[in-house]
């Protein structure tokens, strides 16, 4: 590991290559949905798309000891494409984790990116989040989740040079589509729902990951530039798992 990651908040895993990082991060996976239901009775499990996650998703359900009764399944974001459709977050975890695990289906909340009305979706999530989830100061507070961070230095769906990652009296954001980079309309929890998590994994696999992680690791930068930041004011426990 580069010694400026050493400036990463949290802890920092190392791993040799992805699929390390994916059994690193579905063996803290599991231990963290198994601590919170012993602590609290019940656990939530944020999730994010990406390639790392789907093995780190597909061993997890593989665990043993898990009281998969006990969890509730929510995203972090989401793109605004039907459930079915090849990019869709929701249809990754369903391919990986959900179709594997025997999670009961009413404790799984999809964020609804095909809906004909963002704003409107984002409101209702949010509301899913308040109903399902014990709050800090207005906060939904999620116990566990998975995150990335872009080559761009994005995490969730708050991108670089955008005003959603300053926005802090919402905790469910439509974000509008860049066609100029390629990229849907977009759902994503805010700043302060990140920032609230009892326990995030960031995972990363690729030397495009290194430039990014070395400004969220630096004293100095800005969240506009590197949305990933906001991390760095986590009041939770982030663990890095990193193979850059």
């Amino acid at each position: 590991m580069s010694t400026a990651l050493s400036g990463l908040p949290g802890h920092v895993i190392t791993a040799p290559d992805s699929a390390a990082v994916a059994a690193q991060a579905a063996k803290l996976l599991g231990q963290a949905l198994r601590d919170a239901i012993a602590a609290r009775g019940t656990a939530s499990l944020a999730l994010s798309g990406g390639n790392t996650p789907r093995p780190a998703y597909e061993l997890l359900a593989a665990q043993e000891g898990i009281d998969w009764t006990k969890v509730t399944i929510l995203w972090i974001d989401e793109r605004a494409v039907a459930p079915t459709h090849a990019r869709s977050n929701y249809r990754l975890a369903k391919e990986s984790l959900l179709d594997r695990a025997p999670i009961p289906p009413a404790q799984v909340h999809r964020m609804l990116g095909d809906a004909s009305d963002l704003e409107q979706a984002a409101r209702d999530y949010a509301a899913v989040l308040q109903q399902h989830l014990v709050s800090a100061n207005g906060v939904p507070v999620i116990d566990v989740a998975v995150l990335g961070i872009g080559d761009d230095g994005h995490t969730a769906s708050l991108f670089p040079g955008e005003a959603s990652v300053r926005v802090r009296d919402r905790t469910v954001l439509a974000i509008a589509a860049a066609p100029e980079h390629d990229r849907e309309a977009r759902l994503t929890v805010s700043a302060p729902v990140l920032q609230t998590i009892r326990t995030a994994l960031v995972l990363a696999a690729g030397k495009a990951k290194h430039a990014p992680l070395l400004r969220v690791a630096a004293e100095a930068g800005t969240l506009e530039e590197t949305p990933s930041r906001v991390l760095r004011d986590a009041k939770g426990s982030v663990t890095w798992i990193l193979a850059v």
